[in-house]
């Protein structure tokens, strides 16, 4: 039986890639072989550096070339609020569109028990440990609105709780811009329940 030719080779490695299906492999492998192979042994020095040494922050989870992150590194953050999100992407995401200033937790996923994610897999005694010795006084909940994403806010939010900590949870519901007609129902409830009031009485 020979052996796999190295084209074949090249696609099925690139479909490691999220979204990326056949197709889109081998497209992408014959655009690096017949239009920019300088491209593609860039590409390969650095996902080989990439993978050799970025790593995790010790605080915060994210992902770093340091020990440290500069975010946690960073001494004009405010250590009181921490914000706890389930990927580094997210940190990024709030980082860039928000004023937060606080710092993170990354916790690398979400609680799934039948999936063998539990809360050792995410960290949950580490946060727990930052919390008691950082004086945290806000913990701002920012996982998804899956049944998962749900349930990790909840077990965190109880967690944070009983340290006597202040928790609260970054508001879903219609989209800036959006029209009620065209927003499905799980949004639409959680926009619902999560409503405040637009202004106060007046005394």
């Amino acid at each position: 039986m020979s052996e796999m030719p190295l084209l074949q080779q090249l696609v099925d490695a690139l479909r490691c890639l999220p979204g990326v299906g056949p197709k889109s492999a081998q497209r992408m492998a014959f655009h690096i072989l017949e239009r920019d192979r300088e491209g593609g042994l860039r590409l390969a020095r650095l996902l080989e550096q990439a993978v050799e040494r970025i790593g995790h922050c010790s605080r915060c989870r994210t992902l770093t070339e340091c020990e440290v992150c500069r975010l946690c590194a960073n001494s004009q953050r405010d250590p009181g609020q921490l914000c706890v999100v389930e990927n580094p992407t997210d940190v990024i995401v709030i980082d860039q569109a928000t004023s937060f200033g606080g710092l993170y937790f990354v916790l690398g996923g979400r609680l799934s028990p039948l999936d063998g994610v539990g809360p050792a897999e995410l960290g949950l005694d580490d946060l727990r440990e930052r919390l008691r010795v950082d004086q945290v006084r806000e913990l701002i909940l920012a996982t998804t609105t899956t049944v998962e994403g749900e349930a990790t806010a909840h077990y965190i939010g109880e967690l944070a709780m009983g340290l006597g900590i202040q928790v609260t949870r970054i508001a879903h519901g219609v989209p800036l811009g959006g029209e009620l007609e065209y927003v499905d129902s799980g949004t639409l409830a959680h926009a619902f329940a999560g409503r405040r009031r637009l202004m106060e009485n007046n005394p």
